[in-house]
C-alpha cells in the first residue's frame, strides 16, 4: 500500500512539474514546434514517466534532468530571438518546394517529402489541381504554405470594388449551461437581457444552452443542448 501511494505521489508531482515547465517554455511548445521542441517535449515526457515510476527514491535526478531540458529550451529560444543566423540554425529556414508552377525535385528530396505526400498536403489545403498553384513553401514547423495563381484564387471584395463592414470577434456568453460573466459584461449587457434573448430562441433555462454567442451588434446566437439520439454517421 505504501508503495502504491508513493507512485501516486510521484505521478502527481511529475504532472505538476511538466505543467509548470510547459508554462515557462510557452505555448509555442504545443502550437508551432520546431524539431528541437519536438525532441525536447518527448524527452521531458519520458523523464516524467521515469520519475513517476521511480521506486528507489531517486526522483531528484529525473526532476533535475527535466529542469535542465526546460532551461535549454528557454536558452535556445532567447538566442533565436537575438540572432537571425542562430534562429535559422536552431529552428530551420523555409524551403521553397514549388515556384512559378515548377516543382523542385531536389528540394522535395532534401525535405524528405515525396510527391504523394506533397499531393496529400495540397488536397488537405483545398488544392486538388497542382497546376493552379504558384508557390509552395515548407515552413520551419513542418507545415506547407500554398500560394495559388492569381487567376485561380478566390475573388475578394476589393476585386469587386466593395467595402464590406469589418467583422469582429464574438463573445461566448454561455458555455455548457453556464453564463460567462466577464464576457457578458464586455458586451455591455446583463443576465436579465441575456435570458430574454435565449428565451426568444427556445431556451427557457440557461442550463439548456450548450453555447451562446453575442456579436458587436448584440445579435445573440444560441445552440441548444440536444438530448435526442444523434443521427448515425452515413459517411463511409
Amino acid at each position: 500500500m505504501r508503495e502504491i501511494l508513493y507512485v501516486i505521489a510521484l505521478s502527481l508531482g511529475s504532472i505538476i512539474t511538466v505543467f509548470i515547465l510547459t508554462k515557462l517554455m510557452g505555448y509555442r511548445q504545443m502550437s508551432q514546434m520546431s524539431m528541437f521542441d519536438y525532441i525536447n517535449g518527448i524527452t521531458i515526457g519520458s523523464i516524467a514517466a521515469e520519475m513517476a515510476t521511480s521506486l528507489e527514491e531517486n526522483y531528484i535526478q529525473p526532476l533535475i534532468a527535466m529542469v535542465v531540458y526546460a532551461l535549454a529550451a528557454l536558452l535556445l529560444s532567447w538566442i533565436s530571438s537575438k540572432s537571425v543566423k542562430a534562429r535559422s540554425v536552431i529552428e530551420g529556414a523555409p524551403l521553397v518546394l514549388m515556384n512559378h508552377g515548377e516543382l523542385y525535385y531536389e528540394k522535395l528530396k532534401k525535405s524528405k517529402i515525396d510527391v504523394t505526400e506533397f499531393l496529400v498536403q495540397c488536397r488537405v489545403n483545398g488544392y486538388f489541381d497542382v497546376s493552379k498553384l504558384e508557390t509552395a513553401i515548407l515552413e520551419e514547423n513542418g507545415k506547407i504554405s500554398f500560394l495559388p495563381k492569381v487567376s485561380d484564387r478566390p475573388a475578394t471584395p476589393s476585386d469587386m470594388n466593395l467595402a464590406p463592414q469589418q467583422d469582429y470577434m464574438v463573445a461566448n456568453v454561455i458555455m455548457d449551461g453556464k453564463i460567462m460573466e466577464q464576457n457578458l459584461r464586455h458586451t455591455g449587457n446583463d443576465q436579465k437581457w441575456l435570458k430574454n434573448q435565449i428565451k426568444v430562441q427556445g431556451a427557457d433555462r440557461v442550463e439548456d444552452v450548450l453555447l451562446a454567442t453575442c456579436d458587436s451588434s448584440n445579435q445573440v446566437t444560441v445552440f441548444l443542448k440536444n438530448h435526442r439520439k444523434e443521427a448515425k454517421n452515413v459517411l463511409l
